[in-house]
């Protein structure tokens, strides 16, 4: 019975196919481990199927009493845009009000990681930490807001390298209360430190 290739070892395959399909040798020396490479490349790049967000708040989500906006910005990330597998990139900036429960700090940045380590649109991907958010805290609110530059408007198509993306998802107060949503775009835009 013959072994089943590995997920690296599809990964190479296709990859050398497709070197091969856009006129490559992919058997010259500069080639020979490209193929391996992106294999691995790629299972970095989407390791974001393999990560369940609910297993990373489990045991981060603290009962406390606070009730003031909590907000951590300025959020680097880079995603692959599904419809032409090229980057974008950028921050995203996301806050919340407590309502009895809080998150541990450091898991906001890894909610974003995780999400955005998938083929991805950063429509779905705001909404995704958005909803996440809100259903693992109960919050009175939330909101999401990921600014992005997109290598598939800037390499090919419309070829504007300087344009930035910009999506919001507003959930509880931050949709409801213009005072809270306001405060929070403002936060975001201000440079504190």
């Amino acid at each position: 019975m013959k072994n089943k290739p590995t997920q690296t070892q599809q990964l190479e395959s296709a990859v050398k196919q497709l070197l091969n399909l856009i006129g490559e040798d992919s058997e010259r020396e500069g080639l020979l481990r490209t193929p391996h490479r992106v294999a691995k490349a790629w299972q970095f790049l989407t390791k974001g199927y393999d990560e369940d967000v609910r297993a990373v708040l489990n045991k981060a989500v603290f009962k406390e009493k606070y009730d003031e906006m909590v907000i951590v910005k300025d959020i680097d990330f880079f995603s692959m845009c599904e419809h032409h597998l090229l980057p974008f990139y950028g921050k995203a900036h996301i806050a919340y009000i407590p309502n009895g429960k809080i998150v541990g700090l450091s898991k906001i940045p890894r909610i974003v990681e995780i999400f955005s380590r998938r083929l991805q649109v950063q429509e779905r991907m705001t909404q995704q930490i958005a909803e996440t958010l809100f259903d693992a805290l109960e919050p009175d609110g939330v909101g999401v807001v990921i600014e992005a530059k997109h290598l598939c408007m800037m390499m090919r198509g419309v070829e504007k390298q300087h344009s930035v993306a910009t999506t919001s998802a507003m959930l509880g107060s931050f949709r409801d209360d213009e005072r809270t949503r306001s405060e929070f775009l403002h936060l975001v835009g201000t440079k504190l430190i």
